[in-house]
């Protein structure tokens, strides 16, 4: 039966409410919602209904209803389909990432992985962090330039999003793991994606804004901290991040912009911290840090 796809463009806040409106309002008729995120840099998600083409109308009639009840946006868009499986056609998309000894891929490609990667399973959804980003890849890149060099025992995954560079570390490391992220939805993914991948065992999870959640102390101080925010939150977040590292921390920083880097090093330098290394993916700025001591 032919579908069509309908579909509004907000951001990921209201993406989390749309789509769980959306869900109770066309549970019953067995329609699928998706929740995407369509441009990273921009922070624009598409939250999509599949319906029977036959009764597109009255899905959209539905559809405007609810969003107006909730005081959401109405903006809908139409897209046909052809007869096609479309969630195999979204996930055909999103195309396995590889950083050195690092791939990221969804469970549309689990045989793509060669025996010597670290492989992890990751599937587009509500958090940040397919590895199709950037600052994800970045990130992913220096990781696996510092861990040639040192090895760890207590890392901390700040801004975890989907728990992508949290299961980098599991993979490579034995260490104890804790990702934060300050939206308890993202917490939720990053969860259900370390029990994918087998290391739910070493990663606590927790829904933590700043350094005041006891996790910090019961976990910390950390030889490895990994955060990829903004340029912002690091900024404001540089003397208690530096409280949190131990002597001879390694710290990666990333969800920057190259003209930010001398404004986030001197920052973490009146804390304690020296620029070690730089690193540009796809004109986003991964930053490698020391902790003095």
């Amino acid at each position: 039966m032919k579908q069509t796809r309908l579909f509004i463009a907000t951001n990921a806040i209201a993406a989390r409410r749309v789509s769980a409106l959306l869900e109770d309002v066309f549970e019953e008729d067995g329609w699928p919602v998706s929740a995407f995120e369509v441009d990273e840099d921009n922070g624009i998600w598409s939250v999509s209904v599949y319906a029977d083409t036959e009764h597109a109308q009255e899905a959209e009639t539905r559809m405007t209803l609810a969003l107006e009840a909730a005081g959401l946006p109405t903006g809908i868009g139409h897209e046909p389909l052809e007869d096609d499986d479309w969630v195999a056609k979204t996930l055909r998309a999103l195309v396995p990432v590889r950083s050195g000894r690092f791939i990221v891929h969804g469970s549309h490609d689990r045989d793509v992985p060669r025996a010597h990667e670290h492989a992890m399973l990751i599937d587009a959804g509500l958090a940040f962090g397919t590895g199709h980003h950037g600052t994800t890849a970045g990130c992913l890149d220096m990781l696996g330039r510092c861990l040639k060099e040192n090895s760890y025992h207590r890392a901390l995954d700040l801004g975890t999003g989907s728990g992508v560079l949290a299961i980098a570390v599991a993979r490579s490391l034995p260490a104890r793991i804790l990702a934060t992220d300050i939206d308890p939805v993202a917490v939720d993914v990053a969860r259900q994606n370390c029990r994918l991948n087998g290391v739910a065992s070493r990663i606590r999870c927790e829904t933590a804004p700043g350094f005041s959640h006891r996790a910090f102390r019961e976990e910390g101080p950390f030889d490895l901290v990994i955060a990829n925010i903004l340029a912002g939150p690091l900024q404001a977040l540089a003397r208690d991040l530096a409280a949190n590292c131990a002597p001879g921390a390694t710290v990666i920083l990333s969800g920057l912009l190259p003209h930010q880097r001398a404004r986030i090093v001197a920052t973490y330098r009146l804390h304690g911290l020296d620029f070690i290394k730089a690193h540009i993916r796809d004109n986003w700025l991964v930053l490698v840090l020391r902790k003095r001591g």
